[in-house]
């Protein structure tokens, strides 16, 4: 294999193959290696694997798409396979965790090629989605070596089940490090860890180390090696850049109203492009995955939409189908923001910035991949603007791009397809008021200020056809100005476009209308001395002022009640269905 750097074009490779690492790789590793076409080690690579393979921990950091998958794949196959004894199937000796079942899925196929050079050791994927019942009977009856998956089902796996056997464990890697601590795993890793021996070796990846990494590296290694592996920077911008020489990152500065016009003009003059399109909610991504679609202007689009709750088999089919598209559109959250290696993806927009700065730099890494060259665009308010700075500032460099001044006006459609299809209706209030809810829990929150929040816009934008109350609009002074609601239209009119969800919305009106009656001929006829009217009658005898009084505590009661909840929501004790039921904001009328 030649070692020449002429005879290897791709600059986001070194000139050092595979080969020339110190210590050997074994001959199975190369062939295999050889055989998915990898000749040469991205920067990565070079520096880590020699590290890992020669009894080192490691906490690496390097830019997204630099090929860390690769960086810990290999030296794990190296050292399982110098193990001296055939290991029981019981016996665990590695484990990948990563933050996401799709990161995980994509670990574990990039690593069956060089797993199958080792005819004595088995694999297992072990994420959500599935029965943790039927994991544990396959382990039971198949054993496992290496374990490769999520921190909550590996955590789960490993408290069931007494027969895995740790006695002899190798090598722990935790990708995407930051990310598993920022999802709340703290939990559940130490957990993990504290089953493993101290003596082992350990690998943190990610592209953003933090803090919390630093603290979780203090625990977990022992001495390691920090690996630290920047991109090469553009001649006119910073001397070291968190992101590839060869992606190209651009911001679009317009008000709310003119957002969603300005993201259609966008697909639309990059029609033959495999575009992933980032939201804030998983609420958003269901909206503008209905919403999209049935615009006249995008018909024949691929539109595809991807989040956390969907089903397993939902979100892989999606995955699945964008992957294979040579241009289309994929809508997601952030959970298709880490690790995954999707071919082709030639821009990335960011219609929502991220609550964590962090994750802006693993959303544009989705594309400008292993030397390859690609675009992002963030949208921002106007009161957003000093978001450029702030990345500057990171070490990510944008560069302003201009309105389109030939953008149709899309809102009007919008509201026409919401009068005609309750369930666009309805996706759309509950995506306004979780992007609402979200926007009040940005890490930046001098940049992104809540309170200067102009909904009236923004629910322009979003083709609203009356803003909903819900709380945070009634007990803040938020600006409405902008909103122009839609003329003779009852809401409680519009039908759903399926027949059989209309069906139970008329039965579910009739015996609301049913019960209300009920109540209201009990309020006739009330039973004499009853503590409703003795009730009313001490509130009749209060004074305007006492009334007041009473009312303002109800008011800070209701507040801090739904302060509660909003933290219950964040730590994932409710989702957000039950916290529009708590606040009775389900309906969102």
């Amino acid at each position: 294999m030649a070692s020449t750097a002429s005879e290897n074009p791709n600059k986001a490779l070194t000139s050092t193959p595979f080969s020339d690492l110190k210590p050997p790789l074994s001959e199975p590793v190369l062939e295999a290696l050889t055989e998915s076409g990898f000749h040469f080690c991205t920067p990565v690579q070079a520096a880590t694997i020699p590290l890992l393979c020669s009894f080192k921990d490691v906490a690496v950091d390097a830019a997204t798409g630099s090929g860390k998958t690769l960086a810990f794949v290999v030296p794990i196959v190296e050292i399982l396979g110098r193990c001296s004894s055939k290991p029981k199937p019981h016996q665990v000796l590695g484990m990948i965790i990563s933050p996401t079942r799709e990161l995980s899925s994509q670990i574990y196929n990039v690593a069956q090629p060089f797993i199958s050079t080792l005819p004595n050791v088995s694999s297992m994927l072990l994420v959500g989605g599935v029965e943790v019942k039927a994991d544990v009977k396959k382990i039971e009856e198949e054993g496992a070596n290496l374990l490769i998956g999520t921190p909550g089902r590996l955590y789960d796996i490993m408290d069931r089940m007494d027969v895995l056997d740790f006695k002899n464990f190798e090598v722990l890697i935790l990708d995407e490090a930051d990310r598993l601590l920022d999802m709340g795993f703290q939990k559940q890793l130490n957990s993990i860890i504290s089953h493993l021996p101290k003596l082992r070796r350990t690998g943190l990846f990610s592209a953003t180390q933090t803090e919390a990494v630093g603290e979780l590296s203090k625990a977990g290694l022992r001495n390691p090696v920090r690996v630290e592996v920047r991109a090469e920077a553009k001649s006119q911008q910073l001397e070291s850049s968190k992101t590839p020489s060869s992606l190209h990152i651009e911001y679009l500065e317009c008000e709310a109203d003119k957002k969603s016009s300005q993201l259609v003009d966008f697909i639309i003059k990059n029609k033959s492009k495999k575009i992933i399109i980032y939201f804030m909610t998983c609420a958003c991504v269901d909206y503008w995955g209905v919403v999209l679609p049935r615009l006249a202007i995008l018909k024949g689009f691929s539109i595809i939409p991807l989040h956390g709750k969907m089903k397993q088999s939902a979100r892989e089919k999606s995955l699945a189908s964008f992957t294979s598209l040579s241009s289309g559109i994929l809508l997601c959250t952030d959970v298709a923001a880490r690790g995954l290696d999707i071919p082709g993806v030639d821009c990335i927009v960011q219609y929502d910035p991220p609550q964590d700065p962090n994750v802006f730099i693993h959303r544009v890494g989705r594309t400008a991949r292993m030397g390859r060259e690609g675009s992002a665009i963030v949208f921002l308010l106007p009161k957003e603007e000093a978001y450029v700075e702030f990345l500057h500032i990171r070490r990510v460099p944008l560069c302003e791009r201009k309105c389109s001044y030939d953008a149709s006006d899309i809102v009007p459609e919008i509201r026409s397809t919401a009068t005609k299809d309750r369930d666009v209706m309805e996706k759309g209030l509950r995506a306004f008021v979780s992007f609402i809810r979200a926007y009040k829990e940005h890490h930046c929150s001098y940049i992104f200020r809540w309170k200067e929040l102009e909904i009236g816009k923004l629910g322009m934008g979003y083709g609203l056809l009356q803003l909903p109350s819900v709380p945070e609009v009634k007990h803040h002074s938020l600006s409405t100005e902008g909103f122009t609601p839609a003329e003779d239209i009852n809401l409680e009119e519009i039908k759903y476009k399926d027949k059989s969800r209309e069906k139970q919305r008329k039965k579910n009106l009739q015996a609301k209308k049913n019960k209300e009656a009920a109540e209201k001929q009990k309020t006739k006829h009330p039973k004499p001395n009853s503590t409703s009217n003795a009730a009313n009658t001490v509130t009749r005898k209060k004074t305007a002022k006492q009334r007041r009084a009473t009312q303002t505590v109800h008011d800070d009661d209701e507040m801090a009640r739904e302060y509660r909840l909003l933290k219950k929501l964040k730590k994932g004790i409710i989702n957000e269905n039950e916290f529009d039921e708590l606040t009775g904001t389900e309906d969102l009328r």
